[in-house]
């Protein structure tokens, strides 16, 4: 898909959210002095989700079509695609229901995270991946996947998961498992703790990024723990993403000094 072009301000964004990236950028859409009109679509997948700027509205569109459609119909002049960097169907929803409509599209996604000296990581390509290397690496298991997905990890018998989600996961589930809900962020010195009141041999997570959850890595690495890491999901081919509000401001033509640029 080409890359949008330079457009005059839009009065009506609709925005896939439910990451932090997202809040902030309904935030400063909804005081900017342009009067932009935005409207955020969680997918209701989490019970009591944070308070959101602007209009929300809960549940899916019902696939690429049903997304083109809710945009013609709500007359959206930008759609901007703020979700986990772990979302792919969304993002390929978004990405067919711009080519459909012609409505912009600009995709959010904070940077991934990158090893430093210290880190013992192992990257993997998916979940599957990730529960085949386990058994060489430790037996007590901090898993910080999500609540989806488990499934990968239920065949394993022989380790013991302390898996933390914001709500409580879906089965199946490895047969040791005990769950812990929380929501970040996390400091270092919590996390450290954690890991060494369950004492924990080796931690699973995916490559979200940001800060919010970045300090089991820096508590791992001091530790000398190994750390399996699941990569992201590139963005569909032609679509490039941008990392911060600012940078979706400007494409949008709604930066402070007025530029509009596709970076």
């Amino acid at each position: 898909m080409p890359e949008p072009s330079p457009q005059p301000p839009r009065s009506h964004v609709l925005l896939l959210g439910g990451t932090a990236e997202a809040r902030r950028l309904a935030a400063a859409l909804a005081a900017h002095p342009a009067g932009i009109r935005v409207t955020t679509s969680l997918a209701g997948r989490t019970a009591r989700p944070e308070a959101m700027a602007g209009e929300v509205r809960i549940g899916g569109f019902g696939g690429a079509e049903g997304l083109a459609e809710w945009l013609r119909a709500h007359r959206v002049d930008a759609l901007v695609d703020a979700t986990h960097p772990f979302a792919e169907s969304i993002t390929a929803n978004a990405v067919r229901a711009a080519a459909a409509t012609g409505v912009p599209l600009v995709l959010l996604r904070r940077p991934g995270w990158r090893p430093v000296p210290g880190d013992r990581w192992y990257d993997v390509p998916s979940l599957a991946a990730a529960a085949e290397v386990l058994p060489g690496l430790g037996d007590r298991v901090f898993l910080t996947t999500g609540r989806l997905g488990l499934a990968a990890f239920a065949p394993l018998t022989a380790q013991h998961f302390l898996v933390r989600s914001v709500e409580r996961p879906d089965p199946p589930l490895p047969p040791h498992t005990e769950v812990l809900l929380a929501r970040g962020p996390f400091t270092v010195a919590d996390e450290r703790e954690l890991l060494r009141a369950h004492r924990i041999e080796v931690l699973v997570t995916k490559d979200s990024g940001g800060e919010a959850t970045a300090a089991k890595l820096t508590a791992a690495r001091e530790l000398g723990l190994p750390v399996v890491v699941v990569r992201r999901p590139s963005p569909p081919e032609g679509v490039t993403a941008v990392s911060d509000t600012a940078a979706v401001l400007r494409r949008l033509g709604l930066a402070p000094d007025g530029t509009d640029q596709t970076e």
